[in-house]
């Protein structure tokens, strides 16, 4: 009888260990999933910040300022003649649209 007693004192002790322990895992493990959590809320943030600053680079009247300030760009007309825009000088030494 004494060594029934013992098997089941046994059995209670590793049944009680393994229930702490896999309650321990189970927070460290939420832990980990509100951590991650955390850093998909933070990346979402960023990502619509991003978003908006990609639609300010990606405005037309920037991108045209581009093309005219640092790539000397102009404007055609249908017929693929160089034209100025409305109210602008035509450059030094050369002539106007015909």
């Amino acid at each position: 009888m004494v060594r029934f007693n013992m098997i089941l004192l046994l059995i209670a002790v590793v049944c009680a260990l393994g229930g702490v322990t896999s309650q321990h895992r189970a927070r460290k493990l939420f832990q980990e999933l509100e951590g991650e959590q955390e850093r998909a809320r933070q990346l979402d943030v960023e990502y619509g910040q991003l978003q908006l600053e990609l639609s300010t680079w990606a405005t037309h009247p920037r991108i045209e300022q581009i093309a005219r300030e640092k790539l000397k760009m102009r404007t055609t007309d249908a017929l693929g003649r160089a034209v100025e825009p409305r109210g602008a000088k035509p450059a030094a030494g050369k002539k106007g649209p015909r």
